[in-house]
């Protein structure tokens, strides 16, 4: 805990966040955090409260609350408040081996948890890890991890976002040597190319990186396993493989026009972006872009909030989300108590950025495309949509009827498919023979195939950036297992 009384003394101070206005004119972090002493305080307002809700992740509800990684979350903040900043990295390390990629991206399910929010609110607990990891970078804290032996076991990790990151970072420090295949030109995956940089910049992936290497790990861009090096040779060259390859197959929406010019899934329009960005500051062209187009949105999840972030950036007319949800209320019903995660209205930075940009929040609740509408060139001009109701049928399957009278037709030239993912690429699970339902089904992280194992969205299918850590995590200790057993290691 903080300060006994610190929850009743101080109020809830979030992260500093840019004037929507300036931030979308460029591609900047767009919050800053508070000074030390005010994250002091709010590290005082963690409570004795006797079962720290936060720290313990779980479902509920069929949604995330308390920390997926279990993060000792009153402890760190007590010695924030005692001003032990090391100590509390120290701490925080034990669990969370990325806090700067968590405490800027993770949507804070320790927060929904917090005992603290049932007297007024939650503690600040995503700005707090982030303070302590930035000032454990600046002090100089952070090293490289170097195995004092090697185990001579070698193991090959496919794909380096936030998993296969995890189950290098785990393997290292076991004294395996490993090896992280990366099919992009740079290491990072998701949190390079799937997230945009105001929300995580580069920076601060590639200073992640540096460390890694200088602990020893090797990476390998360029690489696509299954087709620049074959599963076979994979498997013959090290002792096991985990692959942590995202759920990267995005999900369609087929209506009548998908094949119209200017509809695009929203990874391929922030891979491309963030790319151009990377290479030459935009100045190669090869983007997406959405400059002087009327965009809309498909899809109500952080993703579509990014493309209208994005599209804000490229100064777009106008952008429009249809979100497939009805409004959420301002406060909890009673069939969404705490500790679930809260569904309650609110506006995700990208949605406050058109706001101030527009004048209004651009969703449309409870609605869906019908149709895309073209001109004789075949390129996009307008989307049909209508609004829709939810009704459960007598076997209580959810069922979305449209609403009678309510279509519309929305001009749009770029349309930007939002609407989640169906898990991972299948290449390479059908060279390896694997049923993927059967993968995410199972507990297990190793397959059928003896040495290989999955982890990360690449088994659970679409989920958190918290969750694929500890995913990535778990696997290690299971793939540790499975080599010390196979070649006697006395470790």
């Amino acid at each position: 805990m903080g300060k006994p009384t610190g929850f009743l003394e101080y109020k809830r101070q979030n992260a500093q966040y840019r004037d929507p206005l300036e931030r979308i004119q460029d591609w900047k972090e767009i919050s800053n955090l508070p000074q030390e002493s005010d994250l002091v305080k709010q590290a005082a307002r963690c409570m004795d409260c006797g079962v720290p809700f936060c720290q313990n992740g779980s479902l509920v509800g069929g949604m995330s609350t308390g920390c997926p990684i279990f993060n000792l979350i009153p402890e760190w903040n007590e010695l924030v408040y005692r001003g032990n900043w090391k100590e509390a990295y120290d701490r925080l390390s034990i669990t969370n081996p990325f806090p700067e990629f968590t405490g800027r991206a993770c949507p804070a399910p320790c927060e929904a948890g917090c005992v603290a929010s049932l007297y007024e609110s939650s503690v600040t607990i995503k700005n707090i890890e982030l303070a302590i990891i930035e000032k454990a970078f600046e002090e100089g804290w952070v090293k490289p991890q170097i195995p004092k032996e090697r185990t001579g076991v070698k193991i090959a990790v496919v794909g380096s976002g936030p998993a296969g990151l995890a189950c290098a970072h785990e393997l290292n420090n076991y004294g395996h040597s490993v090896t992280v295949f990366e099919r992009s030109d740079r290491i990072g995956g998701l949190l390079t190319y799937g997230i945009p940089k105001m929300k995580i910049e580069q920076h601060a992936v590639d200073r992640r990186i540096r460390v890694m290497e200088e602990s020893g790990i090797t990476f390998l861009t360029n690489v696509e396993v299954g087709k620049d090096y074959s599963l076979e040779k994979l498997q013959k060259e090290f002792d096991a493989v985990i692959l942590c390859t995202g759920a990267t197959k995005p999900r369609d929406l087929q209506v009548n026009g998908r094949n119209l010019g200017g509809i695009h899934f929203a990874m391929d329009f922030l891979h491309a972006n963030t790319k151009s960005m990377l290479d030459s500051n935009f100045k190669n062209g090869q983007y997406i872009s959405a400059e002087g187009k009327d965009v809309v949105v498909i899809g109500g999840g952080d993703t579509a909030v990014d493309c209208i972030a994005t599209s804000l950036r490229q100064n777009c007319k106008s952008v429009i989300q249809f979100d497939i949800y009805p409004k959420r209320p301002t406060e909890r019903e009673a069939d969404n108590p705490w500790p679930q995660y809260p569904m309650v209205y609110k506006l995700d930075y990208g949605q406050e950025e058109a706001k101030a940009k527009f004048g209004d929040d651009p969703r449309l609740f409870a609605t869906t495309a019908l149709e895309f509408i073209g001109n004789e060139e075949g390129q996009l001009t307008a989307v049909k949509c209508v609004g829709i109701r939810t009704i459960f049928n007598e076997n209580g399957e959810k069922i979305r009827e449209p609403i009678p009278n309510t279509e519309k037709i929305i001009p749009a030239q770029l349309v930007l498919l939002a609407i989640g993912f169906e898990g991972p690429e299948r290449e390479l699970f059908d060279q390896l023979n694997i049923d993927w339902k059967e993968i995410k089904n199972s507990r297990s992280y190793q397959t059928k195939v003896e040495n290989v194992f999955v982890a990360g969205d690449a088994r659970r299918g679409q989920s958190l950036i918290v969750w694929a850590i500890q995913e990535g995590k778990e696997a290690a200790k299971s793939c540790h297992e499975y080599v010390t057993s196979k070649v006697n290691l006395s470790i």
